[in-house]
This record gives C-alpha cells, structure tokens and sequence, in this order.
C-alpha cells in the first residue's frame, strides 16, 4: 500500500482468497478434506502485518497454504460502517474460523456470529468493550491479541516529545463516535497535562471533516502529530500525507507506517501478534474453544525511526534517540 491508496477512502469491500500454494517447513498436517478456511476482517487496505505474521507462522507450524488452510482477506479501506455487513458476508461464505484486527472488526464479527471461533490480532480495551469477559476466560467465542495501545499512549507521547527536544504543541485527529479513540484522546489528553505539553485533540465525523482539517492547520499552529490506532475515516493515511505536505514529525503506533514515510513510531509488532494469533489458530483447529482460550498480550514493543525522514523535515534528534530506538529505517 502506498501514499495514493492510504490517502483516499472507497466504500466498496473485496474478498480475496489467496492463490498461492507454498509448503510450510514443519511437521506436515494430516490430509484434510478440505482446507481451513480462515476470513480475515479488517479495516484496511489489504493483507496487514498481522495476517502476514499469521500466515508464515501456520506455515512454520507444518500447515500447507492451500491443503491445509486458506485465507481469504476482506477490506473496508477506512470504511468503520461497512464492516458488518463485511463480517456476515464471510459467515455466509462459511469460513471455519474469523481473524479481525481491532476492536471495530471484532464487535462487527460478534454480532454476525456466535457459533464460528473470532481471533483478534489487535485487542484493544476488550473487556469495557464487552468483547470478553475476562483475559484469562474471554468467555464466548472470541479471544486473542492485546496490543496495549492505550497503556502505551502516555509513553508513545514522552517518547515522541523527547526524541524532538523542544516540541510542546500536539494534534491528535481522532474520530468523534468511535468509542475508543474517545478513550484514547483522554489518555493522551491526561499524559499531556503530567508531561507540561499541550494536545490539540480534534474529533472529526466525515473524511471531509478531517482533509479541511489538516488542509486548514499551518506549520507554526503545533509541532508534531500523534495519529490514531485505526484505519476509520483513513485518518493515518491523511495523516502519512500531511507528513511530507506540512513538513511536520508524525507519530504512529506500528513500524508499518514509518515504513511508508511517517517519522516514528512506539508500539507493538504487528508481524509478531499475527505470530501470536497463529498459535491461537492452532489451538482452535485442534479442538480448543476461544472461550477457555487466555487473550495474550505482545511483550514486543518497538520503537521504529525513518532517518529519510528526519533528513527530509530537516530536523534534529535528541542524543538519547540512538539508544532507545529499536530499528532505523534508511
């Protein structure tokens, strides 16, 4: 996915199941009658880093892609209301078990159904949300990842003020009716105040909404901008564009949008949940139940910077920065 996909929203949802048989390096899997069909629900553009971490992982599990299981991904491009209708679409195909990422994706599987397995690769607030009712026994037929975002939003926010010594001003783009970027616009809001910083929070409700937002912000009105944690409305992808257009330090949650032109990022390993996830999927094929099935958190927390980038807005990292970073993408 690169800039002209992440920087518009299309309403349209596709189903792909994948046509490409590779053997796994593992202890090979009895003959099945037919593969495990896995639907992947998610509100981005494609194949994420979740479900690329899933896939190799079943592979070096000793299951065969195409023998073994298929996985078919279904997209919403950003589109937070089209995902129902997505999620009872792949409970009519009859996949065996639904892989979602976020907390948007997981509720839309839920209400579509209570009988077929959900892995979640990316869990946010899963027990407020009523998702499950416990991390030890999520209880249902739901279980998974926790990715932590909101735990980690105060530090992703240290980490960003003082890897750019001197920034104060923040602007959080957050959309207005999704209940946990609400959450996180709070959290970030409280870190703000103990840190002395100060963030622009600004809910938005239409893609529109949000383009005259950044459209209309000047350089000089803040000095960095933290992005949120799901795809709705596309707001990471506008927020990877204002980037370059604006010349100003963006701050995302995963590696996967530095590698595509944003500044840094503080969070979990997305490859690393679908890893995860994986073992998760195991365990459902072999006759585990997601309710007595413990939601794991990812311990792989990583801080990502895009020296390019740093090149590119002309800027200067704080000393420190060589030491705390995780990778640098060059």
């Amino acid at each position: 996915m690169d800039t002209r996909h992440v920087g518009r929203i299309a309403l349209a949802t596709l189903l792909l199941w994948s046509g490409l048989l590779i053997g796994g390096t593992g202890m090979a899997q009895p003959q099945r009658a037919r593969p495990i069909l896995i639907g992947a629900l998610n509100t981005s553009w494609g194949a994420t880093p979740q479900v690329v971490g899933l896939r190799e992982r079943l592979r070096e599990l000793g299951y065969r892609e195409n023998e073994d299981f298929v996985i078919g991904v279904r997209f919403t491009q950003g589109d937070r209301t089209a995902l129902s209708a997505a999620a009872r679409q792949l409970v009519q195909d009859g996949v065996d078990i639904l892989l979602v990422d976020h907390d948007d994706a997981a509720q839309a599987a839920r209400q579509a159904t209570e009988r077929i397995p959900i892995v979640s690769t990316t869990l946010g607030n899963p027990v407020e949300q009523g998702l499950i009712q416990s991390f030890a026994r999520p209880g249902g037929n739901l279980t998974g990842v926790a990715d932590l975002h909101l735990e980690l939003g105060p530090k992703r926010l240290e980490v960003f003020s003082d890897m750019l010594p001197g920034l104060k001003r923040f602007l959080f783009l957050y959309h207005a009716t999704d209940a946990y970027a609400i959450a996180e616009a709070q959290t970030l809001n409280d870190a703000a105040r103990r840190l002395g910083l100060v963030l622009v929070a600004q809910a938005v409700h239409t893609q529109e909404e949000a383009q005259a937002t950044l459209t209309a912000l000047r350089q000089e009105e803040i000095d960095g901008m933290l992005a949120p944690r799901c795809c709705a409305l596309n707001l990471p992808g506008l927020i990877l564009e204002a980037t370059a257009r604006l010349r100003l330090p963006t701050m995302f949650e995963a590696a996967f949008w530095v590698e595509r032109g944003a500044l840094a990022s503080y969070g979990p390993d997305l490859y690393a949940s679908g890893q995860m996830a994986a073992r998760l999927v195991d365990k459902i094929i072999k006759g585990a139940h997601p309710a007595e099935l413990p939601v794991e958190t990812n311990p792989q927390i990583e801080f990502v910077i895009n020296l390019k980038v740093v090149q590119a807005l002309g800027i200067t990292l704080a000393p420190t920065v060589g030491y705390q970073a995780n990778r640098f993408i060059k």
